[in-house]
């Protein structure tokens, strides 16, 4: 009886972590949409330099003004060993994201980034060894075949825009991978892998974003009308990207790299409902939705509701 208690608690905190995370990457994604296009700020590594700076700022309120949490103390070879690969990661992926959203629409780029199973999985079978059951490889196929008959008649189709959505699952599978061995292996918390992460990430990019972008920075603030309003609205959308880098890593702590990334499709379906679709886009989107996100979601929900455990897929575990 406690057993089931303690695991129907541990499905109901995961459940709420992903809302959470979907309410703050999709409030994220549009509001960077929006400041490359209404605020014609279209310098992607600066922003992402933004948010970084803002999530290094609030990490350090909550765990040493605030103390809500603990601070984990982490030898300086270690942060090094495990925390900056990651945070380098993690800034390749957040740089790739907001370059794609300057030329393809928020939809478009969500769908493409659905590939990240595909490739978390793959990544986790080459290089960390994993093993998977056969249903999750089949559960492969109509993901990857939804995504190429959405792409191929995408109305709004852009190749750059594309490649760099395309890369960015890529360096999505290996931020999340590394961050659930962190989180699980290290038995770190969110909170403290945000405030390691973000200064090693703000340290990354502030030089590529001074010397690609500054200029254009300057002369964006001496001829926009508004700069002080629409920089309030830039370092706003900061805040609430540290509230997304924490979701993020509160939802791989909760579950696993593979259940993070298959949760982040379901999004796709609600942005997308409202959008011009054709015939064979429309038929690949639901193909891919209704075929694979949603079963393979609820086998592994109730792989944790039976098996009692934070399983990742194909793992064996003795009950």
């Amino acid at each position: 009886m406690e057993e089931g208690v303690i695991c129907q608690w541990s499905v109901f905190r995961s459940l709420l972590a992903i809302l959470q995370w979907w309410a703050f990457n999709v409030t994220v994604i549009i509001i960077n949409k929006w400041i490359f296009q209404k605020l014609d700020f279209k310098f992607p590594l600066s922003v992402s330099c933004i948010h970084f700076i803002c999530s290094a700022i609030g990490g350090y309120v909550v765990i040493k003004v605030l103390k809500l949490k603990p601070l984990i103390t982490v030898d300086p070879e270690d942060r090094w060993r495990r925390i900056f690969p990651m945070s380098f990661v993690f800034c390749i992926n957040i740089v790739l994201g907001n370059v794609s959203l300057r030329y393809i629409p928020v939809s478009f780029m969500q769908t493409i980034k659905s590939f990240t199973p595909a490739t978390t999985v793959v990544l986790q079978w080459l290089v960390w060894r994993k093993y998977f059951d056969w249903r999750i490889w089949a559960s492969l196929i109509p993901i990857v075949g939804g995504i190429l008959l959405t792409s191929v008649t995408e109305l709004s189709f852009n190749a750059f825009g594309f490649c760099a959505a395309l890369l960015g699952c890529l360096a999505t599978s290996t931020k999340t991978i590394l961050a659930e061995s962190l989180l699980h292996g290290y038995k770190f918390d969110s909170i403290n892998t945000v405030y390691y992460m973000a200064p090693f990430a703000t340290m990354i990019l502030a030089i590529p974003a001074l010397l690609l972008e500054g200029n254009g920075v300057l002369e964006w603030l001496s001829t926009h009308p508004y700069p002080w309003s629409a920089l309030i609205i830039i370092f706003s959308s900061g805040v609430l990207a540290f509230c997304l880098n924490f979701s993020i890593f509160y939802v791989i702590h909760s579950t696993t790299a593979v259940t993070f990334n298959v949760a982040g499709n379901l999004k796709v379906s609600s942005i997308r409902q409202n959008q011009m679709l054709q015939a064979t886009t429309l038929f690949g989107l639901k193909f891919w939705v209704h075929d694979f996100v949603f079963s393979w979601f609820i086998h592994v929900l109730l792989e944790k509701l039976f098996i009692f455990s934070y399983l990742i897929p194909g793992e064996i575990v003795a009950t």
